[in-house]
């Protein structure tokens, strides 16, 4: 199964009993913007994922912006969205699949295969006058075990491996954030030391959907430069806009990337963790 569906693909399947679509809008400047848009019009038969409540766990001093939801607290969001081994879960936001990147990388990191993003969102949605509703449907609560995610990396684990020398490790933002020229979030400007920037926006078309895959496995392998994905680690922010990096490296076919979850905001708790703004 591709990772990512287009919007009339996805039309021909709103009535399929096995299909669990899910509304992961969001704005990072207004966290109740998404909840908000999903009340005013969504996709017929979608439920609402917010980032901060369902797809993170709260933030603690030593975390960064978005921890990791427990495997206990997402399985039991599962449960009540009524997910389970036969489901097919399809995620979309207003755009560019920055946000539902977040929960196709928690359901691939819990064992679930079956999971896709809208290409465009939302956005590609309305472009080929397709329709909203503001009706929601109750679901059947389901009896998903829990399961631990794996390939992902905490921060003792990535200044481990960044000691020795085993990983690629890739940051999502901008150029202007990797290289400390602005930023407009976190307390400190700059990347870690070591990591190379592929912007999420190098994954995608102007309007929004994912390049051709070819064309996203040619930027890939010049990222990176002889490496094998297998040794590759994504950062971003937060660990959000990361998981879209590992997305398109999927489309791209150069799977087994992981995550470092923490990502910058979790990087930078630790004044002593240096900060670069040379690029390699």
């Amino acid at each position: 199964m591709s990772p990512l569906i287009t919007a009339t693909e996805l039309s021909t399947l709103l009535d399929d009993p096995k299909l669990l679509l899910v509304d992961c809008r969001f704005d990072l400047a207004k966290p109740d913007w998404g909840s908000s848009e999903y009340a005013q019009g969504h996709i017929d038969g979608a439920i609402y994922a917010h980032l901060n409540d369902e797809l993170s766990s709260p933030v603690t001093l030593q975390t960064g912006r978005h921890p990791l939801p427990s495997a206990a607290a997402f399985a039991a969001t599962l449960q009540r969205w009524g997910l389970d081994e036969n489901t097919r879960v399809v995620a979309y936001d207003q755009g560019n699949g920055a946000f539902a990147a977040r929960l196709w990388w928690l359901l691939r990191a819990i064992g679930h295969e079956t999971v896709q993003v809208l290409d465009g969102g939302l956005a590609a949605w309305k472009a080929v006058g397709l329709p909203l509703t503001t009706a929601t449907r109750e679901r059947k609560a389901s009896s998903l075990p829990v399961r631990e995610f794996r390939d992902w990396l905490g921060t003792d684990q990535l200044e481990q491996a960044l000691a020795t020398r085993t990983i690629t490790l890739v940051d999502a933002r901008s150029p202007e954030r990797f290289l400390g020229q602005q930023e407009p979030i976190d307390p400190v400007a700059g990347h870690v030391p070591g990591a190379l920037n592929h912007p999420l926006t190098d994954n995608l078309q102007a309007d929004g959907r994912f390049l051709p895959a070819e064309a996203l496995r040619e930027r890939w392998l010049r990222t990176l430069a002889g490496q094998s994905p297998q040794t590759l680690v994504s950062m971003c922010g937060s660990g959000i806009t990361a998981c879209h990096n590992l997305l398109a490296l999927e489309v791209a076919g150069l799977p087994g990337g992981r995550l470092y979850a923490g990502s910058w905001s979790e990087w930078i708790r630790d004044p002593k963790r240096p900060a670069a703004t040379q690029a390699l």
